[in-house]
């Protein structure tokens, strides 16, 4: 087991490839009476086309098949496993983002027992014909829950405006009709050749011994049966950089508007250490033109353009990236036209060096803060992890980003013909 030290946050990571390819990584938080796992595999919504385990055709799976097998797999033939983890004094619960699915537990108690339904569960699947068609209905509820919610819905209707072919304007959950086409043999299709050991990474935060619980994991993985680690061949149609439809209303049962702007990123297919200086500039740069302490900022909130719930974020995963920024308002249009005159003034002046080194302060302590949530941190590692980054080092990144940095990525990123427009108005 390999140990790694990183002093500038007084953290020691612990970690081990298993012969199965599965990567294990144990951080132990003394001070912590509560214990975060995560089962994490590198698979989620966007993966709907790959050439499965054991053929050389590509296949072409329904849109939400990823968010139907995380609902799957807590069911087995004889019980329920959230059961199982309630009676083991732990709460346990799944999500399934664009590019991975994560099963995880917290616990005070049994951290081993718990551990090991985890990794049993999850790697013991039970589908059957008649389970999938009842669980077609109950998913189909959800995704019309979500229909119902205008920030989702405006979320959304942003990503559909930027992308044409990329399957990140798919709805992680699929639409009622794609999911009526999945079958067992396809989940189990999916199931072997995503969920192999060697494309997933569990980790474990909190109060433990690493040498006992990764003594328990190798026993535990040494009792089962697996193909040869392998690498999966995944496949996106090609994307246009402009974004496909400049505008867009939806129509819903609100009161308030609500006005989401966003910029689609062009230069996408980063890894590692470029994407991780991206992120974090483009992140940077949010703060500089839109934080609270911001003049822009102030201008929107006595504009009444905005309210509270304003917002920004920017993502970026292997394959694409956007930036995105909203608000409820009474006044949608004129919102979404002076966040674009923002942008370009602030793309035509020179940027406040003194600006800039306060807001990489505030970005580096609310890392810093954050670094005390362990739901944070097993979370967020993984991500890091499954793009060639690690969690750790996100404040050195910052410490290091530069003012030339930020201005280039300015005129590059928040580019007219990148900009869109999604608004949920009220009903007339």
């Amino acid at each position: 087991m390999e140990s790694t030290s990183f002093e500038h946050v007084g953290e020691t990571v612990f970690s081990k490839k298993l012969d199965n390819g599965l990567q294990v990584v144990i951080l132990p938080k003394q001070e912590f009476n509560k214990t975060f796992a995560t089962f994490t595999t590198n698979y989620g919504s966007i993966d709907n086309q790959f050439v499965p385990i054991g053929k050389k055709e590509k296949a072409h799976v329904p849109d939400g098949i990823a968010h139907f097998l995380e609902h799957k797999l807590f069911e087995k033939e004889d019980r329920d496993v959230f059961q199982d983890f309630s009676k083991q004094g732990a709460s346990a619960n799944a999500f399934t983002s664009f590019t991975r699915t994560a099963y995880l537990f917290s616990t005070t108690q049994d951290v081993s027992k718990n551990l090991l339904t985890l990794l049993d569960f999850v790697q013991s699947p039970y589908f059957t014909e008649e389970t999938v068609e009842k669980e077609k209905g109950i998913i189909g509820q959800e995704i019309r829950m979500y229909d119902d919610n205008p920030d989702w819905r405006g979320y959304f209707g942003m990503i559909e405006n930027m992308y044409k072919n990329h399957p990140v304007k798919i709805d992680i959950a699929g639409t009622v009709d794609s999911i009526a086409n999945i079958t067992k043999d396809m989940l189990y299709e999916c199931y072997e050749t995503f969920y192999h050991p060697s494309n997933m990474l569990l980790f474990i935060v909190g109060p433990i011994d690493e040498e006992k619980i990764i003594s328990l994991i190798e026993e535990n993985q040494a009792k089962k049966t697996f193909a040869q680690p392998f690498d999966i061949q995944r496949f996106h149609d090609p994307e246009p950089h402009d974004v496909v439809q400049k505008t867009k209303k939806i129509p819903m049962a609100i009161q308030t508007p609500k006005s989401f702007v966003g910029f689609k990123e062009a230069n996408v297919n980063r890894y590692g250490e470029e994407l991780f200086k991206h992120e974090l500039t483009i992140n940077v740069l949010l703060d500089m033109m839109f934080g609270q302490s911001t003049s822009q900022y102030e201008e929107l909130y006595n504009r009444g353009l905005i309210d509270t719930s304003f917002f920004y974020d920017y993502t970026e995963e292997n394959s694409f990236g956007f930036s995105v920024i909203g608000s409820n308002s009474e006044n949608p249009d004129e919102l979404a036209e002076t966040l674009f005159n923002m942008v370009n003034q602030f793309k035509n002046k020179s940027l406040n060096n003194t600006e800039f080194m306060r807001i990489k302060r505030k970005k580096i302590g609310s890392v810093l803060r954050a670094l005390n949530s362990l739901e944070f941190i097993a979370n967020e590692y993984t991500r890091y992890q499954f793009n060639g980054m690690n969690l750790f080092d996100v404040t050195k990144v910052i410490e290091n980003l530069t003012i030339s940095d930020i201005e280039s990525s300015l005129h590059q990123h928040f580019d007219e013909q990148s900009f869109t427009v999604c608004q949920v108005m009220p009903q007339t």
